[in-house]
């Protein structure tokens, strides 16, 4: 049986047991559907020699190769990783393009008994389907950003605000990267299309009647950039303004960036860059205070020159529309909490 697939909300609400990308390690890694597993017919370096062989030799022999590479990895998974399925285990298979090893795999599934169906087209036609959701397709949403300084704990904020039952966008999670020069997660950042079949799974799981909250971001989180629709809709979007004294914020950003603050010369080099924009004078005082391991007087410093400065500047070019302004005097946890109810708050008026 083949799945026909016309759009990702249909995907999303299959009703398969599993998700299995057949496809190779290198092909998953960068992107997959959201939730499937890989059991690969092909590793790395396998599909890599049968490719060659096809161009360099004979579609024939590849074809030849390549049959009994999967059915010989295949049967290692059935043996192995699948083992602990019942009779009425529902899989859904995809490859490449819906083709020889998601066919293959799935016809063994099926011999056996289990309900397999592959994706018709395969990972192209799913990733046609984001590109049009993100890049063609209008975003039906109503966007409230939270806005305010560097430091504001914002994105800890749009955890409190949806544990209240708020529809939340967490841009930064779903790129694994803080948003600022010294942003970078461990583990490094996703692709842009993995960092894109995220975003569209978030957003196919909103309610477009109610608002959704998201933290103002630019235009590129890390490396990543955000599809345009997305980015012009933010940009259009009504603003819920966070202040907190600076004071406030240095200590926060202390506590948050606690592992580049520690890390010295990566620092340094993360930094050495804004000699072309806030000039050596000021960069080798951020240098003096790192040698000092003076933290608190480092975020402040960098806030006062380079962050409250640039956002001042943004917040010019874009003159959003603020629809409440929040004081938040303490950035501790309690306080967020109680930020988050203001800010649900100021949404049921909207």
């Amino acid at each position: 049986m083949v799945l026909k697939i016309t759009s990702l909300q249909q995907l999303y609400a299959h009703e398969f047991d599993t998700t299995i990308d057949v496809r190779s390690p290198a092909e998953f890694a960068e992107d997959h559907l959201p939730g499937s597993i890989n059991l690969p017919v092909l590793d790395n370096d396998e599909r890599a020699r049968v490719g060659t062989i096809y161009v360099q030799e004979s579609p024939f022999l590849a074809r030849k190769l390549g049959a009994a590479l999967v059915f010989r990895n295949a049967a290692n998974h059935i043996e192995h990783s699948l083992s602990h399925h019942e009779g009425g285990w529902k899989p859904l298979v995809y490859c490449w393009r819906g083709g020889q090893r998601s066919g293959s795999f799935t016809w063994m599934l099926q011999q056996i008994g289990w309900r397999a169906e592959v994706v018709e087209g395969g990972y192209r036609a799913y990733r046609r389907l984001v590109s049009r959701y993100l890049y063609d397709d209008p975003l039906l949403f109503q966007f409230v950003l939270l806005d305010g300084y560097t430091g504001t704990a914002k994105t800890e904020l749009l955890t409190h605000i949806q544990e209240r039952g708020v529809q939340v966008l967490d841009l930064e999670g779903l790129a694994n990267h803080r948003g600022s020069l010294l942003g970078a997660m461990p583990g490094g950042q996703p692709s842009q299309k993995a960092f894109e079949s995220a975003l569209a799974a978030e957003l196919c799981g909103f309610d477009p009647t109610r608002p959704v909250v998201v933290e103002a971001e630019s235009s590129k989180i890390g490396s990543l950039i955000l599809p345009p629709r997305l980015w012009s809709a933010m940009c259009a979007a009504v603003r819920i303004q966070i202040d907190a004294p600076i004071e406030a914020r240095a200590e926060y950003l202390v506590s948050a960036y606690d592992d580049v603050l520690s890390d010295a010369e990566r620092l340094k080099d993360l930094l050495s860059p804004l000699r072309s924009h806030r000039g050596h004078e000021v960069v080798d005082g951020w240098f003096a205070l790192i040698d000092g391991d003076n933290k608190l007087a480092l975020t402040r410093s960098l806030m006062e020159q380079h962050y409250d400065p640039a956002y001042a500047k943004s917040a010019r070019v874009h003159s959003a529309e603020i629809v409440a302004s929040i004081q938040v005097p303490s950035l501790a946890s309690t306080g967020l909490k109680e930020v988050a109810v203001r800010v649900e708050q100021v949404l049921d008026q909207l």
